[in-house]
């Protein structure tokens, strides 16, 4: 059943008036000092123009913007309200206070926040900003899991569509996978759809972990060669990476963690030089708020979360496009696996997920 769809409206005229005005320079002025030494001057008056719009209407239509941290940083940090990992989106959509939420990540993601506020208009700016995870694994793949090991519980990564979490006993992220396998109390869990995060929860769990072969188009793409090489050509660098790396990766790395746990390892130790083996706009986000690191650059690009601009979010809200509709009878059954996450056996869980090596 299809659970994404688009409320047409009448749209408005093309956004060919935005100028580079001495009022929108003002407007903006706050925002350009903040990621200067990220954004080039040059490309600035591209972006204000949109920034100052977006920010007009998110007033005038009492809406929020919610940006995942693989973001631009014209728009992580330019029009975004909330922002941060999937776990830290999942937790700040369902106390929000707003009339409209206009989703800027991949689609599941927009998903999971209409499932959290069922009342209120969910908005994406691109419908096809999708996700490699959540395509490699569908309800009737969960349904032949649960007939092949009756009785086993089923965690599922958040990164998934709302009917394979409709099937799931729990969702979880990356930031708390393994205290969610943990929270059931089951000697085996089916893991899904993720190979790579699943094989380190394993290796940090006694828990045995039934794996799917689902993989981040992103993080897949990473080599221990290629680690092996920054170190070679990098002097004292700290290297950070995702659990969704394949695990040759992870045995190269200083410290294992979610992206706000990758985050919170670069504030705790505040290295000279560091290197997120992670989405590529992830260092231009935390290097404006640690802008004495070196920030070493891989730079593999999602080509899902880049579907997302600064033009198609300021369609959005002038259009009220793309509103995200989930079918109740999948939304309730959903919702259930989505809030155990947020509370797994009624404890909350808060502190990401991380293996530090060094």
């Amino acid at each position: 059943m299809e659970t994404l769809t688009t409320k047409t409206t009448e749209k408005a005229p093309p956004n060919e008036t935005l100028q580079f005005t001495p009022e929108v320079m003002k407007q903006t002025s706050a925002v350009y000092e903040r990621v200067r030494h990220v954004i080039p001057e040059i490309e600035w008056p591209v972006h204000a123009p949109y920034i100052a719009e977006i920010e007009r209407l998110k007033r005038e239509r009492n809406a929020i913007i919610l940006a995942h941290n693989y973001q631009t940083p014209e728009i992580f940090h330019g029009v975004a309200d909330l922002t941060g990992d999937s776990l830290a989106l999942a937790r700040e959509a369902a106390e929000i206070d707003a009339d409209i939420i206009v989703m800027c990540g991949v689609h599941f993601m927009a998903e999971t926040t209409k499932i959290l506020n069922p009342s209120k208009t969910v908005l994406i700016p691109d419908l096809e900003a999708g996700c490699s995870l959540a395509t490699a694994i569908t309800a009737e793949d969960v349904r032949g899991l649960r007939e092949e090991y009756p009785g086993v519980p089923v965690v599922t990564y958040v990164n998934t569509s709302a009917e394979v979490k409709a099937e799931s006993d729990v969702c979880c992220t990356s930031a708390n996978a393994v205290q969610v396998v943990e929270s059931l109390g089951s000697d085996r869990v089916i893991f899904l759809p993720d190979e790579f995060l699943g094989r380190y929860v394993a290796s940090q769990s006694k828990v045995e972990i039934i794996l799917w072969r689902g993989h981040c188009e992103v993080h897949e793409q990473f080599t221990a060669s290629d680690i092996r090489n920054y170190r070679d050509n990098y002097d004292n660098l700290v290297i950070l990476a995702h659990p969704e790396c394949p695990p040759d990766v992870l045995a190269e790395v200083d410290f294992v963690g979610s992206t706000a746990g990758m985050i919170q390892e670069v504030g705790n130790r505040q290295p000279r030089r560091v290197l997120m083996v992670t989405e590529c706009s992830m260092s231009d986000n935390v290097a404006v708020q640690f802008p004495e690191i070196e920030f070493v650059r891989p730079c593999n690009l999602c080509p899902h979360m880049k579907m997302i601009t600064l033009p198609n979010i300021l369609e959005s809200l002038q259009n009220m496009q793309h509103a995200v509709d989930v079918d109740p009878s999948i939304a309730d059954r959903a919702r259930k696996a989505v809030r155990r996450m947020l509370n797994p056996a009624g404890r909350p869980v808060c502190s990401p997920v991380t293996v530090c090596r060094n």
